[in-house]
């Protein structure tokens, strides 16, 4: 898969794509990441790349011909997305992330100052997409945490395919709580239920851990996924032994 940055700061992904599972992804081919400058379209001797917004205001804003210029240089694979990376885009959540896994490439647009000229918004980019509900210095991070969470989704980037089928938002539910050696901490002991060998009764107390999760944390979640029977005795069960009286939940 290809990821192109269209960006005013290459410099920053440097350190940040070398380490971890996405350097390594890189390392093998898995991924490949490059980063242009659309200052190095600008056609005027100062190489400016934004202006004064039309009808006044504060700030700047990212001139058109830059960019456009910049994305007609890439080659091409298809299919492709140009993801304008703006606080006014579709939330990036992880279904998102599934669906852009499958693309060839990835032309991420990340903007400074005041934002980008209308135009790029309406004919350049194909998509819009927001990390949140608040507003950063630049696109930078969010294209970052893009990168990261599309390719540990490549075939061959996580080492146990498994790992990832179980893991918070794919199964619409939060992950359920983990543990490791030692077996008792400063008095806190792990579950007696993971040290028992009952495989089956293991995934009913993760998956019971998983509804209790996301119930307490975020029911918006749940709002989105039916339950089934079984499921709601089990989030049922599972708050009434953390608060007792509690054994209606709401279906």
């Amino acid at each position: 898969m290809r990821f192109d940055i269209l960006t005013l700061f290459p410099e920053f992904f440097e350190t940040p794509l070398r380490i971890g599972l996405v350097g390594k992804a890189l390392q093998q081919g898995i991924a490949e990441v490059h980063c242009t400058n659309p200052r190095d379209f600008a056609t005027d001797k100062h190489r400016r790349v934004d202006d004064e917004p039309y009808g006044g205001g504060v700030g700047m804003v990212l001139k058109p011909e830059p960019f456009f210029a910049a994305v007609a240089s890439l080659p091409r694979l298809d299919p492709c997305e140009i993801i304008l990376l703006t606080p006014q885009g579709q939330p990036l959540n992880q279904a998102l992330l599934q669906e852009l896994a499958q693309k060839a490439q990835l032309i991420l647009l990340c903007g400074q100052y005041e934002g980008f000229d209308e135009r790029i918004r309406q004919y350049l980019a194909t998509r819009e997409v927001s990390l949140g509900d608040f507003v950063l210095t630049g696109g930078e991070i969010p294209a970052l945490a893009l990168i990261n969470g599309v390719v540990r989704l490549l075939p061959g980037t996580v080492g146990k395919v498994d790992s990832l089928k179980s893991e918070s938002f794919q199964a619409g539910l939060l992950d359920y709580p983990q543990y490791t050696r030692p077996a008792e901490f400063q008095g806190h002991k792990v579950p007696p239920v993971l040290l028992s060998g009952d495989h089956q009764a293991i995934a009913r107390w993760r998956l019971q851990q998983q509804l209790v999760r996301t119930w307490q944390r975020r029911p918006d979640l749940l709002a989105k996924r039916p339950l089934t029977a079984e499921e709601q005795q089990l989030l049922a069960e599972g708050l009434a032994e953390q608060h007792p009286g509690v054994n209606d939940v709401e279906k």
